[in-house]
Parts: structure tokens; C-alpha cells; sequence
């Protein structure tokens, strides 16, 4: 904590106390009661340690039936284990016995941040105690303090000792290694506490975000009550093939379920009758097509239907791959301008490029040359791997990393789908989705996503908001069908479906998930608790 005293002038005993407080409220709210509970704070040597001991003070003037176990000795005169030692708190050093047996809560305050080695020795024997009584039919629940020990806070790479948490209270800003695998299969459920960092130099050190709640309120584009159908936005799709129809109408009708004011798909002729069927709030650009598959020759036809105003172009949803869709491409996108044309005030705000638009972009040498306005790439791994020559392994293995180089590489706003997805933008910046959501790996997912991000392009947000914020309404979506329904046999038609209800929820129209003013009510009544005594 040293370098933080340094940057935003807090000392290092007001951050601990503060962070110590914060992991006893959470402890006290997960428990429900706190009187003569049962918990035992595993302690570090380090600053993590001292947050625990903090928590372990608070927790015993609350009247926790409170255990200490020192990983090493502490001085008794030591300004965090002082108060404990005039509490008479009991202390295990060294050998954890059995302290645990009896546990109600063991909070984890062994490493956090800290860790750089594989870990081995005493701190070896405690986490395997740890893991035999979380084993048990009735296991007392886990906090992790800041990170759960062997889990790196960066890339999310866990020690193989690692015992899974119930929540882990991290501090100021969510760490990277709590969101991605496999780390985020031991953090449980992650609560990030303020314990006095500046806000300024939080979000200026914060390259990385975890997308959340409020971040979604706050970018949903306005609906003023005098609005018409320009005033949302126009989205042209290039999509479909004999063989996709669905990727087509999933696009179109994520884009339309966001409320864009316009969504037009320019598709084969020869699957026009088919889509135009399902798609009856859609209008049409049919073009000529060779067994159902576009060619060079069409880039001309989108290119003057582009001219007429939209603001978003999707491409790729359910092409198909062969030489006639790549060429296509290659004649479509050096053209593409952010000029106005001359009988219009709106221009093409940004590209958006996915599945089959990436697949036959891969194949063409030197393709990042192609894109000549600003461009969002959603790729699915396999797809990531194609376009970088790296292996899907390879990909996987830094997902965070891999996102950011390219998107920098690129000039791109990257989305790299899977768990979880991830938004890099080119200047460095990355978001990472709090949804991990099984039901959501199903075909067709990813065209809704794309309508989405295209929908929220056209109603005016810059491709970086309006990827973040297309992945975690899309997200939502997929968790309130989860809810309903469970995880098998979600459908993508189902997620679209749930899209204007993900809205209203979140703009607050409709019924809330949750309610957390309740937990305010409760963290301000324990700030303010006298340190000695029980609660009343």
C-alpha cells in the first residue's frame, strides 16, 4: 500500500482500517448476525494481513466469537495486532491444528495481491486444512480479503492450492483476476468496497473496467417523447445466405429490439421471400446473387443504399464463406466513408464486422488495410485465431492481452467473445463482461449481439460505449431468460426477445432484480457502530 500513500497522500494505517472495516461489514451482512458467531481471520504477514486483523477487531467489538491464525509471529506492539492482543483474542501461530473445525465464516486474509511464486510450505499445509473443511457436507463460508490466496490479479491464473471462495472484497477497482478463468471459478461473489482512493486516481490507473450496472444506466441513449424514427438511428445489415436465414433475422432483430428507428438488411435476392416473411418491421435491399451467395458486384448497390443516410453498417452475419462473399468484401470496404452525401445530413458513424464478414476477411492478405472508417470486430475465439494466426489455445491463454494488442494492432474496437467476453479499444482501454452465462452458448447469440451493438452505433454512442454497453444489455437479457427458464435450451431468439425488457430494467420502467438500498442502510449503520458493544 506504500505506493498508494504516495499518489493520493492517504497513509497506510487510514487505508487499512478502512479496508478492515469494509471486510467486517461484508462479513457481517453475509452472515446476517453477528453476536457470538463463529470466525476465524487467517492472517498474512503483509498488508493483506493487516486488513484482516483490522476486520478481526471490529468483528470481536460486534461480539464475534473471533480466532486470529498468524501465518508468522507479529509483535505484540504492532498497531493492528496491538487492540487484539488487549481483546484477548485468541491467536493460532504457525500450525493451523484445528481451528477451523468449528468455523461459522473463515475469512482469507493470507495473500492478496502479493503473490509471484508457487506456494508451498506452511502457507501450503493451511490452505489444504482450509480445503478439508470446505469439504465438508456443512462447510462454513469463505471470504477472500481483496483476492482468494494463489489467485493472480492480473491474468486470473489460480495456484493449484487455490480454495474457492464464497465472495471476495476487493478494494477500490475489481482486479482482472477475479473476472476471468480460472480465477473467477474461486472468487465467488465479488464485492468492490471503497476504502478512500481518490476517484480520479482510480480511473486514471483503471485501463481495465468491470462493466456494470450503473455504467449500463448511465450510456442508454436518451428517448426523448418528441423523438420520430430518425431520431433513433438507421442500421444497414448485410446478412444471410441460403444456408443462414437465421443469423439474418437474429441481427435485425437485435438492432430493432434496442429501439434503432430504422433497420434495413440487404440480402440475396434469392432468400428475400424467406426473411421478408419473418422480418415484417424491416425494410429491404434485395440484391443479385450467385446461388444465393453475394459477389464483387453488389459492393456498388450497398455502397449508393449507404449514401442514403445510415449510420451503422453490420456485415457478415450468415454469408457463408467462398470466393464470390470474399470478394465482396474486399470491394466493399476500402469504399466505405464517414462523409455525408450531399442530400444527406447523417453519415456511417462505424462498421461493424462479423462472423462470415471476418471468416473472408481472414483469408484476404494485409486486410486491416481495408478498414477505412472506424470499425468494431466481434470474433468468437475460432474467429480471433483466424485472424491473428495465432492457435485457439494461444488465444485462450490471455484472452485480456490478445484483445488489447489487436485491437491497438488493428485500430479496432475488439470484441472477443466467450468467458468473458471482452471490449478492447484501440487506445488501451479494455472492459470485461460480469456475465458468465451457459445458455448463452448457443447459435445465434452472437448475430443478436452484433444487431445490438450496431442498434446502439446508430442511436449515437461511439463504438467503444456502444460495444460495452451492447454487451452487457445483451447480457442482462440472457440473465433474466436464465432466471426464467434455466441455462439448457435458451434459445437466441429468446435473448432478443428479452432485450426491451433488459432495458426498462435497467432504466428502472420495470421490476428490479434486486434492491440494494437495504445493504446501504446496513453498511452505514455499521460505520457508525460504537467500537465496543453489540449491535442493537
Amino acid at each position: 500500500m506504500q505506493h498508494l500513500e504516495a499518489e493520493c497522500g492517504v497513509p497506510v494505517p487510514q487505508l487499512m482500517e478502512n479496508a478492515g472495516l469494509a471486510v467486517a461489514q461484508e462479513a457481517w451482512l453475509l452472515l446476517g448476525e453477528i453476536a457470538e458467531r463463529r470466525i476465524v481471520v487467517l492472517c498474512g504477514p503483509g498488508n493483506n494481513g493487516g486488513d484482516g486483523l483490522v476486520a478481526a477487531r471490529h468483528l470481536k467489538d460486534w461480539g464475534a466469537d473471533v480466532t486470529i491464525f498468524l501465518l508468522k509471529p507479529r509483535a505484540e506492539d504492532d498497531p493492528v495486532f496491538a487492540p487484539l492482543v488487549e481483546r484477548q483474542v485468541p491467536v493460532v501461530v504457525g500450525e493451523i491444528g484445528d481451528a477451523l473445525a468449528s468455523a461459522e465464516l473463515i475469512i482469507d486474509a493470507l495473500l492478496g495481491t502479493g503473490r509471484a511464486r508457487p506456494i508451498e510450505g506452511a502457507l501450503a499445509d493451511v490452505l489444504g486444512a482450509l480445503q478439508g473443511v470446505r469439504a465438508q457436507r456443512l462447510p462454513p463460508r469463505l471470504m477472500a480479503v481483496d483476492l482468494p490466496t494463489g489467485v493472480d490479479a492480473d491474468t486470473g491464473a489460480a495456484d493449484v492450492r487455490t480454495v474457492a471462495a464464497d465472495q471476495t472484497v476487493t478494494f477500490a477497482v475489481s482486479k482482472v483476476g477475479l473476472h476471468v478463468f480460472p480465477g473467477s471459478q474461486y472468487s465467488g461473489r465479488v464485492e468492490v468496497v471503497d476504502i478512500g482512493i481518490p476517484s480520479a486516481l482510480v480511473n486514471d490507473a483503471a485501463k481495465t473496467e468491470l462493466l456494470d450496472r450503473r455504467w449500463a444506466q448511465q450510456h442508454l441513449p436518451d428517448r426523448p417523447a418528441d423523438a420520430h424514427k430518425g431520431t433513433f438511428g438507421s442500421v444497414m445489415a448485410v446478412a444471410g445466405s441460403p444456408r443462414y436465414t437465421g443469423a439474418a433475422y437474429l441481427a435485425c432483430t437485435g438492432a430493432l429490439r434496442v429501439g434503432t428507428g430504422i433497420v434495413t438488411l440487404a440480402c440475396a435476392k434469392s432468400i428475400h421471400p424467406i426473411l421478408a416473411a419473418k422480418l415484417a418491421e424491416t425494410t429491404f435491399e434485395p440484391l443479385d446473387d450467385k446461388d444465393g451467395e453475394l459477389s464483387a458486384q453488389e459492393a456498388g448497390p450497398v455502397l449508393k443504399a449507404l449514401a442514403r443516410g445510415y449510420e451503422c453498417l453490420l456485415v457478415g452475419p450468415g454469408l457463408s464463406q467462398s470466393g464470390y462473399v470474399q470478394a465482396f468484401i474486399k470491394g466493399l470496404l476500402p469504399h466505405l466513408t464517414t462523409e455525408p452525401a450531399a442530400d444527406s445530413h447523417r453519415a456511417l458513424r462505424a462498421v461493424l464486422i462479423d462472423a462470415d464478414g471476418l471468416n473472408n476477411l481472414a483469408r484476404v492478405e494485409n486486410w486491416p488495410a481495408l478498414l477505412k472508417v472506424p470499425a468494431i470486430l466481434t470474433p468468437h475465439p475460432g474467429e480471433m485465431a483466424r485472424l491473428t494466426g495465432l492457435s485457439v489455445a494461444e488465444v485462450q491463454g490471455d484472452r485480456l492481452g490478445v484483445a488489447r494488442k489487436y485491437a491497438a494492432e488493428w485500430d479496432v474496437v475488439l470484441v472477443l467473445k466467450g468467458a468473458p467476453t471482452i471490449v478492447a479499444a484501440p487506445d488501451g482501454r479494455a472492459r470485461i463482461n460480469p456475465f458468465t452465462n451457459p445458455g448463452m452458448a448457443t447459435g445465434g447469440t452472437g448475430d443478436v449481439l452484433s444487431g445490438v451493438i450496431a442498434g446502439f452505433v446508430a442511436q449515437g454512442l461511439a463504438p467503444f460505449e456502444a460495444a460495452s454497453l451492447g454487451l452487457y444489455v445483451s447480457s442482462w437479457a440472457g440473465e433474466l431468460v436464465r432466471r426464467e427458464i434455466g441455462s439448457a435450451g435458451m434459445l437466441a431468439g429468446d435473448v432478443a426477445q428479452a432485450l426491451p425488457r433488459a432495458i426498462a430494467d435497467l432504466r428502472g420502467e420495470g421490476p428490479r432484480a434486486a434492491s440494494s438500498s437495504g445493504r446501504a442502510d446496513i453498511l452505514q449503520m455499521l460505520a457508525s457502530a460504537p467500537e465496543e458493544g453489540h449491535l442493537s
